[in-house]
């Protein structure tokens, strides 16, 4: 039975869906003022496997995950740039769905955007104000009202008291207490602006999560997914606003993805240690970048550095050698390393042992092949492409993954030492071998004298 880690409860527990058979699962996806970096990557990779995993055990499932299109941050870089906010999302949206193919990132059901959703949001805000659990504050703006929800920091495990302990003294006054966040800002000269009941202005950031997840997948559904940084106050405001709205439980199942760090350190722009998805992709292939986020179960945190990303890439040639030269269309798949790649995506999305499966699975392979078994070869191929494709991974073709971008070149080039070694000219033989190495090119000679070949990861 699949287990998950649950935030809220703090422990792994078996996944109990609210309808038989049928998963909604809720996803905070990216505020589209900048390109992706690698903090997102892990997102997007994290829940499209738990998306492939549930929908190989049965489940289906609805996925959602919304883009933030309106917000401070879209609206000085629009400013900054002279433009106006909607070519700048529409320009980021396109980069990060970009982004998602190359990571072999499957798209979700429904990707909402917020400034499509106002009607919603602000229906859920009249509805709050309604339940006595907001307000419309001294600068007209709307605010939630956090003391009133009874639950709040369920999630984070923070409590009240400590929170108003930690507040500045220089309040906000047009706030009641300090805690209190804000639903709907009103409109500032030259923003962007929606007619409200409360006058021009823009929805807050948490509500907009609100509104979107639940049209979608209605008041109480199964998983709600994102990093771990927007735990507190982000998902906790969800909580507070959503069930302050409907009276129901929001979300049974919380999951959320550990940090980012590069060379050990916190990612950020002020260290000058922060990535771009498409800045690492000028470096290595994508699928070595998938690979990577997948050999660190999702909870833990993720140390990107180029010794890893090397590594990763030499582990997973590893996988790709073991498939070159072998069909795997019609084989079944093999139970027992099946059953064992279940059991470890079964407790709470073990990729790092789901992994090590596959490993296991390749030198079951090398093995027959030397042996010639091809029936054997066959299954075992087969089931390593299977259970690679529901991690999105080893899908490409072996060759094609080994070799690159083949030119004619390196075919004469090989060809060449080929015929030099029928001629016994070793010398030269070597020396094509030595050329080809700078180049980049690894010769892999086999017993029957055929000669196959990868790219130095």
């Amino acid at each position: 039975m699949l287990k998950i880690y649950n935030t809220l409860t703090r422990k792994k527990e078996p996944f109990q869906p609210r309808v038989a058979g049928q998963v909604g699962m809720y996803v905070c996806g990216m505020t589209v003022y900048d390109y992706c970096h690698i903090g997102h990557a892990r997102v997007m990779v994290v829940f499209d496997t738990v998306a492939r995993y549930l929908r190989h055990s049965g489940y289906a499932l609805t996925y959602v995950r919304n883009i933030t299109d309106i917000d401070d941050k879209i609206i000085h870089r629009a400013n900054e740039n002279g433009e106006e906010f909607t070519a700048l999302t529409e320009r980021f949206i396109d980069a990060m769905h970009e982004d998602e193919r190359a990571l072999s990132v499957l798209p979700p059901d429904h990707e909402p955007k917020a400034t499509q959703s106002i009607p919603d949001i602000i229906a859920m805000i009249e509805t709050l104000i309604g339940n006595g659990l907001a307000y419309v504050g001294g600068n007209g703006d709307v605010f939630y009202s956090v003391s009133k929800f009874a639950n709040y920091g369920q999630l984070s495990g923070k409590n009240l008291e400590d929170l108003q302990a930690g507040e500045r003294v220089d309040i906000d006054h047009a706030k009641q207490d300090p805690l209190d966040f804000v639903l709907w800002k009103m409109a500032k000269p030259d923003e962007p602006a929606w007619q409200s009941p409360w006058g021009l202005g823009r929805p807050g950031w948490h509500i907009e999560c609100s509104a979107m997840s639940t049209c979608c997948l209605g008041n109480h559904f199964d998983i709600h997914g994102g990093g771990m940084d927007l735990q507190f106050p982000h998902h906790e405001n969800e909580i507070a606003q959503s069930e302050g709205a409907t009276g129901e439980k929001f979300v049974n199942v919380w999951m959320h993805n550990g940090f980012v760090r590069v060379n050990e350190e916190k990612m950020s722009k002020s260290l000058g240690n922060f990535f771009t998805v498409r800045e690492v992709l000028k470096i290595y292939k994508p699928e070595v970048i998938r690979f990577f986020i997948l050999l660190s179960h999702y909870r833990s945190p993720l140390n990107y550095s180029d010794e890893q990303l090397n590594e990763a890439g030499v582990a997973l040639t590893r996988l790709y050698t073991a498939l070159r030269g072998l069909e795997t269309d019609d084989a079944p798949m093999n139970a027992d390393y099946l059953s064992r790649f279940e059991q470890a995506m079964d407790d709470d999305f073990n990729t790092p042992v789901a992994l090590s499966v596959l490993f296991d699975l390749a030198r079951e392979l090398n093995t027959a092949k030397q042996a010639n078994e091809t029936e054997k070869c066959a299954g075992l191929a087969a089931t390593l492409r299977k259970l690679g494709g529901l991690l999105g991974i080893l899908q490409t073709d072996a060759d094609s993954f080994l070799q690159g971008d083949a030119d004619e070149a390196i075919s004469q080039q090989i060809q060449a030492r080929i015929d030099a070694k029928k001629a016994k000219n070793w010398a030269l033989a070597d020396q094509i071998r030595d050329e080809l190495k700078a180049q980049g090119i690894i010769l892999e000679d086999a017993p029957n004298g055929t000669t196959t070949w990868r790219r130095e990861v």
